[in-house]
């Protein structure tokens, strides 16, 4: 008499990807989230005037958003813990660098907007609006330059523990 078969194990898992609860009560976590916020800020408040008939302000736009796209990926990944499923991408890292390197920008951003309110008239729509972005722009990249020094941080312990 043949051997009986038990019937094969499935796995009923949704999802591969956990959802980290405690990341955004993270300094990390908390930063990332702020630098979305005010970002967004940013690249809103320039974005419902007349932006484009100045270049400087194209260039807000141009790091605004790009910043922003690129700091909820990484948000993402992180609350996802994406981040332990691929351990063959160097996070700490990647995370140095985009957070260095979006301070660089984001300072030279915060100045241009700054510059740029000149442009508009006292009182008027744009001028609010350029002078609440420039605000937030030096907001967020100070936000950058906290998360730049806490990826530094990491990065330091992972290169001493090799």
């Amino acid at each position: 008499m043949p051997a009986r078969r038990s019937p094969p194990e499935y796995n009923i898992s949704t999802s591969t990807l956990a959802f980290d609860q405690h990341f955004t009560t993270t300094a990390k976590g908390l930063l990332l989230l702020a630098e979305i916020v005010s970002g967004m800020l940013v690249w809103i408040l320039v974005g419902g005037t007349d932006y484009f008939h100045l270049s400087a302000l194209c260039w807000v736009m141009f790091v605004a958003v790009l910043c922003w796209v690129l700091t909820i990926c990484l948000f993402i990944i992180y609350l996802t813990g994406a981040h332990n499923r691929i351990p063959q991408v160097p996070w700490t890292m990647l995370s140095l660098c985009l957070n260095c390197s979006a301070t660089a920008l984001y300072l030279v951003t915060a100045v241009a907007d700054a510059i740029s309110v000149n442009q508009a008239i006292r009182g008027r729509h744009s001028y609010n609006c350029w002078a609440a972005s420039s605000f937030f722009a030096f907001l967020t990249t100070l936000c950058y330059a906290g998360s730049s020094y806490l990826s530094y941080c990491a990065w330091k312990n992972t290169k001493e523990e090799q």
